[in-house]
């Protein structure tokens, strides 16, 4: 119908223009008929042939001004307004007032689902003219054209622009903004964490263009940008007017493992897990929760007052002020195990009242042990008050005061002399500590573990968890000090070694080994003796090896200290010297009887000589 509209006015303009020719050409006429040959002769034989009809000059210039006011000129890659005149099935009929309407695919306004006759739209000319001169157009083009010229513009005058956000992405969300898909990182939606991305998409939202990337393509745009100039005016004014002591009402804005972020109206404070509650607490989420609304105290701000400290228990009275007047020293209380450490355990005898319970006062035994061996953390314990400072909120307890102490019959349960059995608890490089009973620990020195071995650590004798029998040797009550022996168990064996190798005794062994200075020789398993060097000469003046056997007197015997040393030169030099004590005695004899002469007391000399040498 539009395309029948415009030829009609066409042909309007071209009717006008044949009645101005037929107007103009009745002159002419009339010159033809006055003067025929002239006018066969002037006649343009060639207008003629080509169809050309003469017009003047100024109608010329008028055909030309109308088609200028009317018709667009249809230029590739050029954006215009065109008017929707008619919707199909498929396309959207447009008129850009050329010489025919463009066509566009319904495809192309599928974001605007409400398009309709009458609406202007923005149009690139595609193709000018396809095979069957037809008009193409591309709205979506035209969309793309328009657009990065108004995101620019937005970007270089900080515009506000409207978009809708389409959907999530990683890191954020994407926006349609005048029909080009922008980036709007997860940071920059609002001033305040986003836990919730999905509840943003589908909605319209006004945004900054903060970024453009030309070579890219990309634009990024922000919504937090847009609050926070608001937000830092507002944040001004409420640090201007902060003051230790100002409660104030926030919002829990993140929740930390070492504390909670409140939101005071554009200025964030921190509230540390320990200003949450005056009971112990394993993480703040147990106090508060994430859009909570809370009053909370301004503890501290530096000078900036960028960073602000807040408190929540502070508002409520100390519990310490609120413990029985009454609770006083020695009283019983009972409480749940709240944290355990080495040293001992703390007791939460009421909401925000603690008291510790020392190791040492975890049981009457004296040996080291750690808190865990004795409680675990949420049970529920029953203590003795030792020490109470209200002043200072402070409070020891004790368990072991439940229960009698062992060391007050102590005398009569192990008297001095006394046997008894008890558990190797552990190990020092002098002794064992030995328990009898829970609180009765002993000790055990290395020497009195055993009569005849030589022990350098206690590990060489028991381990850890074996029970030994042992005596009591010594009883310091005040001290509370328990001296024991294992040896004395048994009779001391060197009691009877000293009599059965005392010195001078005489016994058949083998050497052992050949030690530095001197050899060993064993004669029973407690008993092992050492040789010196030189004691090891034979008669013939050679030397004992290792595996000989030969005959030895002990030469030193030492109880206290097991110390043996034998020798072998000792035998066969006491009979030398033995045989020169007889010649001595015989001679002298001989003297005396006036009978002796040189040759004789020289041949008894021989005599020895020969004897000792085995020739006899």
């Amino acid at each position: 119908m539009a395309e029948e509209n415009k030829n009609k006015d066409t042909q309007e303009i071209e009717v006008q223009d044949v009645a101005g020719m037929e107007t103009a050409s009745q002159p002419e006429a009339e010159k033809q008929q006055e003067n025929p040959e002239k006018f066969l002769k002037e006649f343009n034989w060639h207008n003629y042939e080509e169809g050309i009809d003469p017009i003047d000059d100024e109608k010329l210039e008028e055909f030309e001004k109308l088609v200028e006011e009317n018709f667009v000129d249809t230029l590739d890659d050029e954006v215009v307004t065109g008017k929707v005149i008619n919707i199909t099935d498929r396309d959207a009929i447009i008129d850009i007032n050329a010489k025919s309407e463009g066509v566009i695919s319904l495809n192309e306004f599928r974001y605007n689902p409400d398009l309709k006759e009458g609406d202007e739209v923005e149009v690139l000319i595609d193709v000018r003219e396809d095979a069957t001169g037809q008009l193409i157009l591309s709205h979506r083009k035209a969309r793309v054209i328009k657009a990065w010229e108004r995101v620019n513009k937005a970007h270089d005058e900080s515009l506000v622009v409207n978009g809708f956000i389409k959907c999530r992405t990683k890191g954020g969300m994407i926006v349609d903004v005048f029909g080009i898909e922008a980036f709007l990182p997860g940071s920059q939606i609002d001033v305040k964490p986003i836990r919730d991305y999905d509840a943003y998409v589908g909605k319209n939202m006004e945004f900054k263009v903060v970024k453009i990337n030309h070579e890219f393509k990309n634009v990024v745009v922000s919504h937090k940008a847009l609050i926070e100039a608001d937000i830092e005016e507002q944040k001004k004014e409420i640090i201007g007017q902060l003051e230790k002591g100002q409660v104030l009402e926030g919002t829990v804005k993140n929740i930390t493992s070492y504390g909670v972020f409140v939101d005071l109206g554009g200025v964030d404070g921190l509230v540390h897990i320990t200003d949450l509650s005056w009971s112990r607490i394993n993480h703040p989420n147990e106090i508060v929760e994430l859009d909570q609304k809370l009053n909370v105290v301004i503890l501290d701000f530096d000078e900036s007052k960028s960073r602000i400290q807040l408190g929540l228990k502070q508002l409520s009275q100390h519990p310490w002020d609120a413990l029985d007047e009454n609770l006083k020293v020695g009283d019983k209380v009972k409480g749940k195990v709240v944290v355990i450490a080495d040293y001992g355990a703390f007791i939460e005898v009421a909401e925000g009242v603690e008291g510790l319970i020392h190791v040492s006062e975890m049981s009457w035994s004296t040996h080291l042990r750690s808190a865990q061996d004795f409680v675990n953390v949420g049970d529920e314990v029953e203590a003795q008050i030792l020490t109470l400072d209200r002043e200072d909120r402070k409070m020891s307890l004790g368990i072991k005061q439940l229960t009698p102490d062992p060391w007050t019959d102590i005398t009569s349960k192990y008297p001095v002399g006394s046997k008894h059995k008890g558990i190797v608890r552990n190990f020092t490089n002098f002794g064992v500590f030995v328990e009898l009973e829970e609180g009765i620990d002993g000790l055990i020195y290395i020497s009195d573990l055993s009569w005849t071995k030589k022990i350098k650590h206690p590990s060489e004798f028991t381990n850890v968890g074996d029970e030994l029998e042992v005596v009591v040797l010594e009883l310091d009550v005040d001290g509370r000090k328990l001296s024991l022996g294992h040896k004395q168990i048994e009779d001391n064996p060197w009691d009877k070694y000293e009599k059965d190798y005392g010195v001078g005794t005489k016994h058949t062994a083998e050497i052992t080994e050949i030690v530095d200075k001197g050899a060993t020789i064993d004669f029973n398993e407690d008993i092992t003796a050492f040789v010196p060097q030189r004691h090891l000469e034979k008669e013939d003046g050679s030397k004992l090896k290792k595996g000989e056997e030969a005959e030895f007197q002990i030469i030193e015997f030492n109880k206290e200290f097991k110390r043996v040393v034998a020798s072998h030169m000792v035998i066969h030099k006491e009979e030398e010297q033995k045989i020169v004590k007889q010649a001595a005695k015989k001679s002298a004899a001989q003297n005396k009887d006036n009978t002796t002469t040189i040759g004789d007391v020289n041949a008894d000399l021989q005599a020895l000589k020969d004897k000792m040498e085995g020739k006899e």
